[in-house]
């Protein structure tokens, strides 16, 4: 009896001790940062969608570029409160300042930052599905202008596959009887998608901008495409234009640190 007593408190501390050894083990080993997938979608839920890491440890969580709704301490994405359609390098830094990281989609829609040029025929912006032209949007049983908030005030968006018809769009108006350069206006465009977001309600802000021709394009706005490009908060690599473009030749400096939103479509004239 006494020996069986002193067995059992013996047993007690080496199972703690193994708990120990294993918990210290697994939070002092190798990182390896993940969101369980590589693409978050929305949901159609009561209150925020949040997702956390697989597994969390002590430190610092950082993203970019800007727009995703990131828990600097637990590394947890709103979801719902981001900006979708795009992709983010969410970064993990240690206490001892190791650094690992790993690249999250937040599903949707978005348009190329680009110059369209009426005069050549390029009237139509389509949408970019999850960050990709190889992906196909969804149109089958999606809702694109939900609330006619855009068409309403002459953005041309086609509901049936969200494409935007800006020489439509010109006509309606949007920039006045007669555009002026520089001239420029934001819409919300609301859609749900038939995927795996089970049709949650998303929103997409566009900026529309009117120049006459390539000369007339202000400064600030060539330095912000460029900006995008060479930070890699875009989805291309090129905005159609040449190093012996004017807007190019003109704009040059230091970078500021690139918004991804709202995407920015020029609208050139001639």
């Amino acid at each position: 009896m006494k020996s069986a007593g002193i067995v059992f408190p013996f047993m007690i501390l080496l199972v703690f001790a193994l708990i120990f050894s294993c918990t210290k083990n697994h939070s002092s080993g190798p990182y390896t940062l993940n969101y369980g997938d590589s693409i978050l979608y929305l949901k159609n839920q009561l209150g925020d969608y949040i997702v956390y890491p697989t597994e969390q440890r002590s430190g610092h969580y950082t993203a970019f570029p800007e727009g995703i709704d990131i828990d600097e301490h637990t590394g947890a994405i709103n979801v719902s409160k981001s900006e979708t359609g795009l992709r983010y390098r969410v970064t993990h830094t240690a206490d001892d300042g190791q650094v690992t990281s790993t690249i999250v989609l937040l599903s949707g829609m978005t348009y190329f930052d680009k110059f369209y040029h009426l005069s050549q025929g390029d009237s139509i912006a389509s949408p970019v599905y999850n960050a990709s032209t190889a992906r196909v949007l969804p149109t089958s049983g999606s809702v694109f202008d939900e609330g006619n908030a855009a068409n309403g005030g002459g953005c041309s968006v086609k509901t049936l596959n969200a494409q935007i018809n800006l020489a439509e769009t010109v006509r309606n108006g949007v920039f006045g009887a007669i555009p002026q350069n520089d001239a420029k206006q934001e819409f919300d465009i609301v859609y749900r998608l038939n995927d795996e977001s089970g049709k949650a309600k998303n929103k997409l802000r566009v900026k529309l901008y009117y120049y006459a021709t390539m000369n007339d394009v202000a400064a600030d706005l060539i330095q912000t495409l460029n900006d995008r490009e060479s930070q890699g908060v875009f989805l291309g690599n090129s905005y159609g234009l040449l190093p012996t473009d004017p807007a190019v030749s003109r704009n040059s400096g230091l970078q500021a640190i690139a918004k991804p939103r709202p995407p920015c479509i020029i609208i050139i004239g001639q």
